[in-house]
């Protein structure tokens, strides 16, 4: 199946403690359903220091369920995804607008 959401996309987050954040997504796991969204679902990771890096607290975005996440249109609100034939190209476009993502 192809993907509704991919890297780049900016989204906004339907449920949970972020409700209604946005952010752009950094990575996405389609075997898992989950993606990354920039500044969202942080979370403290403790490292030990290396001599590459610092160490500490430093603070990680995880990684949230596709299902909890919506992209933005044009307008800035959340919208589905659906998948339409344009001449001989399949594209993604915005069910609220009907603009092409």
């Amino acid at each position: 199946m192809a993907a509704k959401l991919k890297k780049g996309d900016k989204v906004v987050v339907l449920t949970g403690k972020d409700k209604g954040k946005q952010g752009e997504i950094t990575s996405v796991n389609p075997s898992a359903n989950k993606a990354v969204v920039e500044g969202v679902n942080i979370a403290i990771r403790h490292t030990k220091q290396s001599q590459a890096s610092q160490g500490g607290r430093i603070a990680k975005a995880m990684p949230i369920d596709l299902s909890n996440l919506a992209i933005v249109d044009k307008n800035g609100k959340p919208t589905r995804v659906g998948f339409r034939m344009e001449g001989d190209q399949k594209v993604r476009y915005a069910k609220t607008t009907g603009d092409v993502i």
